[in-house]
């Protein structure tokens, strides 16, 4: 945990409970990340931690692409290795102070507002772990007060991530969405999804 960034180690508790609940049976399921299968996915999200880290820390980011996962990393359980990977975020995250007003990040953006610098990297474990959480038929262990700390965050951060394809169009709203329905579709994720039959 952070101490001091509490939207983070709640996206992160998020992204643990959804990988606790993985049998050997889901990494090769298919998710609302088309092109990714349920493996693809963590390791892609844990890619981005560790980017997040690494541009905190100025070392250590991730010896892959995280925008082209495989799925496999010779030698290692993957479920563990996400685990590693969120503690050496939350790690580097202890060192910001809450009241940062420039905190570097792997984004396009660049420098930011430490209080979105810290939702940035939440709001990826968090819609992550709904993918997986989808993916996998697990209720998807999100609060509604997170859902709309990580929507006021992503307003700001993704509309120019969008061309460089981390996020779809935004999904029309419907009139019986929740805070969680709402952001998930504004980061062009269907709440409805199901895999394809």
């Amino acid at each position: 945990m952070t101490n001091t960034w509490p939207v983070l180690d709640e996206a992160h508790r998020a992204l643990r409970t959804v990988i606790a609940a993985l049998k050997p049976e889901d990494w090769t399921r298919p998710t609302p990340c088309t092109q990714w299968n349920v493996a693809q996915v963590l390791q892609h999200a844990a890619g981005d931690q560790l980017g997040y880290a690494a541009a905190l820390t100025g070392t250590g980011g991730p010896t892959f692409d995280p925008f082209s996962p495989s799925g496999h990393l010779p030698g290692t359980d993957m479920a563990a290795f996400a685990e590693q990977t969120l503690q050496t975020a939350a790690a580097a995250w202890s060192t910001v102070p809450a009241d940062a007003l420039e905190v570097p990040t792997p984004l396009p953006q660049g420098n930011l507002p430490g209080w979105l610098a810290a939702s940035a990297c939440a709001l990826d474990a968090a819609v992550h772990a709904w993918d997986i959480a989808k993916a996998t038929a697990q209720p998807f262990p999100l609060t509604s007060d997170l859902a709309a700390d990580l929507l006021k965050a992503a307003q700001e951060l993704v509309e120019p991530l969008r061309s460089w394809g981390a996020y779809a169009a935004v999904i029309p709203s419907a009139p019986a969405d929740d805070t969680t329905a709402t952001l998930l579709r504004y980061l062009g994720r269907d709440p409805h999804w199901t895999p394809a039959a």
